[in-house]
């Protein structure tokens, strides 16, 4: 690489600045052929380039302003880029090429809008750019248009002389040109109009010569426009321009650009004024129909993701106590609809369900968007938000409670509302949906068809939830899990039969957290069976060393627990045989925990690996048992060799005297399993009459605070009956 090309590289490492030469060449080869110039095509290129930039700045500037494009319009203008195919041609490379060559992100911002908001973005500039050209044009067109009219009404006071050639020439440009001309004496009468504009207002001469200009106040005029109108006939300023619109003789309005001049005598003072008239109701009317589609959704026609977080943004940023209120709307099961029955039967459910919300949100400060697919939002705003959005979102379920007929088929339409509301100012839009978010889904988790209030604390749960799955895959990978081990006792005679091995996640910023707080979120990502993979592996050589180090008699047993995503799991037998033969570990060694509710109903299948684990010698253990309701008779199918009592049982003990039906239920499963060869473990023992009542009823062996509570595993020798108590 060359030196030159390296040292670019690292000014430049997400290679943006090349891409912007790339787009800037593809561009000045689209326009040169058509703009009236003496550069070179380099040339022009190198006055792309810095427009380039600023287009790409735009498409990822955050708040979006598309005005930027309107400059680069007018600066095509300046380099006499005015063909309408130069326009054509760039607003055709813009759509093709910008998001494509600029839509990377800008690397001085940490984060940048999605590909969609992209494409939406680039659209919105496209119709700035057009306006800026446009803008641009017609400020050329009316500044010389301006100056010839000038010329030629200032030449009436030459010598006589040149009145002939004077009133000729400005015949020429006033009868010939293609905007509205008007003149007007001081006191706002019109003296003189060119055809034009007489078409502009009608076409009925009459109806404009002779009026006031006065006569054509409109009430969507600004109130500085007639301002500046009497800085002008007072002579205090020689000329403005403004947007105006007039009623025409058939009421309808015509959307000018209109520019007014102060014509002086030959002494200098004011003695006409000159208005010129740009049509620009076909513009307008165009921009309005483009703005209505870039802010309402293409099928139900209501306002899109764009407008809703405009209003949003606009409801959060009110004060003076303004406060607002959200609804936000997931349909419940709709993908099944989708799936079965085909989009478009989804898609004329859709339009049903927002003609729905969109009745019940007719007052004012409330609208209805929809942001994508079935989800939508409604949104209220006032000094009583509090009140009138727990009623929006009930009329909204109520609506949706009748059944919807499409296509001869009557659909009965759930739906699932999250509710945030509170005051302006304290939160972003962002934040507003996250909790919105949040809080539907613990909706649709309730059982869907209702809504839910937004609550601080469960949007923190729910982000911490978040926060732990999205970094459980690096947190294996930086080895940041690690194994407590808690003993099994014999309550014979109090030796450390084995030890339980329980994982734990020392993260960085959490601290360590206990298994019930990380593996429901690695079973629904898939992460268990690693992890699950893991924590054999390290207990089963854990286990090995305890032999190796302690040949006097250490623990004998490692107990590791199996998820119900690791029993189906295909490879569950090769890795234990697997991780036992790797560490030389005794199949007898090692005892696998199921729990008892992944067992209920359990078929062969499932039963299978666990047959040939148990026949290789590996216990296995029923945990939890007595918690799952299951068939007794289910025992004598289940390859288990060992049932762990829940804790529960050992609570009623904790009293004094102990519940005698908990002591009756121990002791009958106790006699059970002892006469299906069954060993008995109990879990939870906290006091020296725990142990002693379940040692009394048969028990085999604990575990519990009264031992030790899980520890390292350098820990477990040093532990005694008498330490423990």
């Amino acid at each position: 690489m060359a030196p030159s090309q390296a040292a670019g590289s690292a000014a430049d490492p997400d290679g943006l600045e090349d891409r912007l030469r790339r787009f800037a060449t593809i561009w000045s080869r689209a326009i040169f052929p058509v703009t009236a110039t003496s550069l070179t095509r380099p040339e022009v290129e190198g006055h792309l380039l810095p427009l380039a930039r600023e287009l790409s700045l735009s498409l990822h500037a955050f708040p979006f302003d598309p005005q930027v494009a309107q400059r680069v319009g007018a600066s095509l203008v300046e380099a006499h880029c005015t063909d309408p195919e130069a326009l054509s041609r760039t607003l055709g490379v813009i759509d093709a090429y910008l998001v494509l060559y600029c839509g990377g992100g800008n690397p001085e911002q940490t984060a940048g809008p999605t590909a969609e908001e992209s494409r939406a973005r680039c659209a919105r500039l496209q119709h700035a750019l057009a306006a800026g050209f446009a803008q641009g044009l017609r400020e050329r067109t009316l500044a010389e248009q301006e100056a010839i009219a000038r010329s030629s009404l200032l030449a009436r006071s030459d010598a006589m002389q040149a009145l002939h050639a004077t009133e000729a020439r400005f015949s020429a440009v006033f009868e010939g040109a293609a905007i509205g001309i008007g003149i007007a004496d001081l006191d706002g009468n019109v003296l003189e109009v060119n055809d034009t504009l007489t078409r502009m207002f009608g076409g009925l001469e009459h109806h404009v010569r002779g009026r006031k200009v006065t006569d054509w106040a409109h009430p969507e005029d600004r109130p500085h426009v007639w301002e500046l109108y009497g800085e002008l006939v007072r002579g205090e300023r020689e000329h403005f321009r403004v947007e105006k619109p007039f009623f025409r003789n058939d009421g309808t309005v015509l959307w000018t650009n209109l520019t007014v001049s102060l014509l002086r005598d030959a002494e200098g003072q004011p003695e006409y004024q000159l208005a010129l008239m740009e049509d620009t109701t076909e513009r307008r009317l165009l921009n309005l129909r483009l703005r209505y589609e870039a802010t309402h959704d293409a099928l139900t026609g209501l306002p899109n993701r764009t407008l809703f977080f405009e209003r949003l943004e606009k409801a959060l940023s009110a004060g003076d106590g303004a406060r607002f209120g959200l609804c936000y709307l997931d349909l419940d099961g709709f993908k099944a609809i989708n799936d079965s029955l085909g989009h478009a039967t989804g898609d004329r459910l859709l339009v049903e369900v927002a003609d729905r919300l969109q009745s019940c949100a007719t007052a004012p400060g409330e609208m209805v968007a929809r942001l994508g697919g079935d989800e939508f939002v409604a949104l209220t705003t006032g000094p009583d938000t509090q009140r009138e959005v727990e009623e929006l979102a009930t009329r909204i379920l109520a609506v949706l409670s009748s059944p919807v007929c499409v296509d001869g088929r009557e659909f009965t339409v759930r739906g699932s509302i999250g509710v945030v509301e509170g005051p302006a100012g304290e939160r972003t839009t962002a934040e507003v949906l996250r909790s919105a978010d949040i809080t539907m889904y613990r909706a649709k988790s309730a059982g869907g068809n209702r809504f839910q209030l937004a609550d601080p604390e469960a949007d923190a749960r729910a982000i911490t939830r978040h926060g732990l799955t999205t970094a459980l895959p690096a947190a294996l990978e930086r080895g940041e899990f690690f194994i407590e081990y808690q003993p099994l006792v014999h309550l014979g005679d109090g030796s450390v039969h084995g030890a339980e091995a329980l994982v734990r996640w020392c993260h960085p910023q959490h601290g360590v957290l206990g298994p019930d707080q990380f593996i429901p979120l690695a079973e629904h990502t898939g992460l268990i069976v690693p992890l699950g993979r893991w924590v054999l592996g390290e207990a089963v050589r854990q286990a090995r060393y305890w032999q190796e180090r302690h040949s006097d008699g250490g623990p004998l047993r490692i107990n590791v627990n199996l998820s119900p995503t690791q029993l189906h799991h295909p490879g569950l037998v090769a890795d234990t045989v697997d991780v036992l033969e790797r560490s030389g570990l005794e199949p007898g060694a090692l005892c696998l925990e199921v729990t008892e509710s992944a067992l209920i109903g359990a078929d062969e299948d499932l039963l299978k690996p666990l047959r040939q684990l148990a026949e290789m010698g590996v216990d296995i253990a029923l945990d939890d048992f007595g918690t799952g309701y299951s068939n007794l008779a289910n025992l004598r199918r289940l390859p288990v060799s060992v049932l762990k009592l829940d804790r529960s049982f050992t609570q009623g003990m904790q009293r004094h005297p102990a519940d005698p039906v908990d002591l009756k239920i121990v002791e009958g499963i106790v006699s059970l399993a002892h006469s299906l060869q069954l060993a008995v473990t109990v879990e939870g023992v906290e006091t020296g009459a725990q142990a002693e009542q379940l040692r009394e009823l048969g028990c085999d062996t604990a575990q519990g605070w009264y031992y030790a509570r899980p520890g390292p595993p350098d820990k477990l020798h040093a532990l005694s009956l008498a330490d423990a108590v």
